[in-house]
């Protein structure tokens, strides 16, 4: 775990792929005991160390993400998210086809609990976002993807609908080939700090195939 930024208020770290945010039923090491030990050790701290789950990275996803280190930043911080004021951006790797240079994608999109699976469906929650293509390559475009809403598998669902989806997403993509690991990366977050309300801005970039294409 990367540490990026931290003060008495907030802590912003670098989630590694294939980490969990949180204790699941595989029982691996998450993110949030993993970030609760690094406060701990560093600042000596005794008993239970208060660490606020404010957002979530799907299990593979790697990238920038923070945690509130008290209860009142986490209930502004949480007040900034339910209002949209927090921003979001991330980037994927997609299969081409086509896609145009820029966009703007809205749909509903419905969550099966029992498959954890979600679809495109009238039903469902309203799911918004934009995106720019930086590069084509290989049949593949890396897009930056601007959330608006922060639904589950939001970016893989709403691609994969249009024809195209993420490259190596085992989920969504008939193409992935085993082991692949999907190419999405958290790569901002903006928000106004819970104390100061100064903009904080930080980015996570990714250095590795098929992020370089």
């Amino acid at each position: 775990m990367k540490v990026i930024y931290e003060d008495n208020h907030l802590l912003v770290v670098e989630k590694p792929v294939n980490v969990p945010m949180q204790e699941d039923e595989s029982k691996d090491e998450d993110l949030l005991t993993m970030a609760k030990a690094y406060i701990k050790e560093k600042y000596n701290k005794p008993g239970a160390v208060y660490l606020g789950l404010l957002h979530r990275l799907d299990r593979p996803v790697g990238g920038v993400c923070v945690f509130a280190r008290t209860s009142k930043a986490a209930s502004r911080l949480s007040k900034q998210i339910q209002g949209r004021e927090f921003k979001k951006e991330y980037l994927a790797v997609v299969e081409d086809n086509g896609l145009k240079d820029k966009g703007n994608f809205e749909d509903h999109l419905l969550k099966d609990a029992h498959t954890n699976t979600v679809r495109v469906d009238p039903k469902g929650k309203l799911a918004v976002l934009d995106y720019e293509v930086l590069s084509r390559k290989d049949d593949l475009a890396l897009v930056r993807v601007i959330l608006h809403t922060g639904r589950s598998h939001q970016i893989r669902v709403q691609f994969s609908s249009r024809n195209h989806p993420l490259w190596g997403d085992q989920r969504y993509n008939k193409k992935a080939i085993r082991g692949q690991q999907i190419a999405l990366w958290s790569n901002l977050i903006s928000f106004k700090h819970p104390i100061s309300n100064e903009i904080m801005t930080f980015t996570s970039v990714p250095e590795h195939y098929p992020f370089t294409i």
